[in-house]
């Protein structure tokens, strides 16, 4: 398969060893100083570029007909825009706002853990979100989707980085150096505090996970999620 990296820093790079480790061809690199690049013979592009160049990348890649995986996060105000395109264009599009395997199932993990707990509200909900310091927006878009799901099935009607008010979650995103990624959900009582964790120990899981989606979405048309990749939810 012939992959068009779009976007060539640190996640570009360790999906580029990984894909040749799968016997894969990286036919394109798009990196930050890359003025116009060219989509033909390329089978997919993943997307792991910035918030101001995300809609672009994948809106031309529906212009060339090439399906794409997207794991920016930042632009998702557009995201119904994107999706709607997709459809018009009959595209190939699968967004995540994690790859890894195990923050998947982290996903469906939070959301029977929400489940259970909508009916006590005796229970607090906090989060906390650790990245590097060079990760451009906050909170990480993981943490936005975990914060959705519990949104779903709880008292609280949205998110927030500022000091909690009764109905808001608050998130707490730290950015500390070399950390590629720690997700915690905590359900707090004055009797006692369940918790759960998820803590990447490295790139290597985002960009096998995105990997294994671009080999997925080969010959399929549609906008798809990982869930549609591990058969899950």
């Amino acid at each position: 398969m012939k992959i068009g990296l779009l976007g060539y820093g640190k996640m570009g790079k360790t999906i580029e060893n990984i894909a040749l480790n799968r016997q894969h061809d990286i036919a394109l690199k798009v990196d930050k100083d890359t003025e116009s690049y060219n989509l033909d013979g390329i089978d997919v592009a993943i997307d792991f570029s910035t918030p101001d160049a995300a809609v672009d990348n994948i809106l031309k890649c529906f212009s060339h007909n090439v399906p794409v995986i997207s794991g920016t996060t930042g632009w998702l105000q557009h995201y119904d825009e994107v999706i709607a395109l997709c459809k018009e264009r009959e595209g190939s599009f699968l967004y995540a706002s994690n790859f890894s395997l195990g923050v998947n199932i982290f996903f469906e993990l939070n959301k029977t853990l929400s489940k259970l707990m909508a009916n006590l509200p005796e229970y607090t909900i906090s989060m906390e979100e650790i990245h590097h310091t060079q990760k451009l927006d906050a909170p990480s878009g993981t943490a936005i989707s975990l914060a959705e799901d519990i949104i779903k099935n709880s008292k609280y009607g949205t998110w927030t980085l500022d000091a909690a008010k009764p109905k808001e979650l608050y998130i707490d995103a730290k950015r500390i150096a070399d950390v590629p990624g720690t997700h915690e959900v905590t359900y707090k009582s004055s009797v006692d505090t369940i918790s759960i964790k998820h803590t990447a120990h490295n790139r290597e899981g985002f960009a096998l996970g995105a990997v294994i989606a671009a080999e997925w979405i080969a010959g399929k048309k549609g906008v798809f999620t990982m869930k549609d990749v591990l058969n899950i939810g």
